[in-house]
């Protein structure tokens, strides 16, 4: 969980109380642009599998491409998330919320281009066909909940949402409904 009221200063936006790997994978947000939109993806490496560091080395340009035969196809990705949620609630910070994480690709959200730009991600470990854990929904609301507080979020939306014909995750096994009524968000 996520302590009320938990992210640091300004400079460095690093959230109290989750464990941080720092990802090589960001850059600075456009002068003047302001956090406003949350993206729900999954992931999991191998697909299918849980538990392992595969997302982890993969957000930190230290994945094998020779341990796993799916993991050819991903040897010039440079991606991140500013968090990642596994099947047991841990929650992973890898990217400064004030920075901008690597998570949407070619995306839009009510016609504005680039979500890169102006959103946050958050990856939780699982794929499009098996349900997300109650630990996951725990401590997505909790980091929803404290996301917040800091930033002006007007929104939320799926991977699948922003990215549409391209991208499929969360899928249909998040259950929209259990997340919004949790973290009782307008958005």
């Amino acid at each position: 969980m996520v302590n009320e009221g938990a992210i640091y200063g300004d400079a460095d936006s690093w959230l109290n109380s989750i464990r941080f790997i720092p990802s090589p994978n960001c850059d600075e947000r456009p002068p003047g642009c302001s956090v406003s939109l949350l993206v729900i993806h999954s992931i999991s490496l191998p697909p299918g599998e849980f538990g392992g560091n595969g997302v982890i080395e993969l957000f930190t340009n230290r994945l094998d491409h020779d341990e796993h035969p799916y993991y050819r196809n991903l040897r010039d990705l440079k991606v991140s998330a500013h968090f990642f949620i596994r099947r047991d609630g841990e929650t992973i910070q890898f990217v400064p919320c004030e920075k901008r994480a690597w998570h949407a690709g070619v995306s839009s959200w009510q016609g504005r281009d680039r979500c890169n730009d102006y959103s946050i991600g958050i990856e939780l470990e699982g794929g499009d066909t098996q349900p997300f854990t109650g630990a996951q929904y725990e401590a997505l609301i909790s980091l929803t909940t404290t996301l917040h507080k800091t930033y002006p979020i007007t929104d939320i939306a799926g991977h699948a949402d922003i990215a549409p014909g391209r991208k499929t995750d969360p899928g249909p096994c998040f259950d929209w409904e259990r997340y919004r009524k949790g973290c009782a968000h307008p958005a």
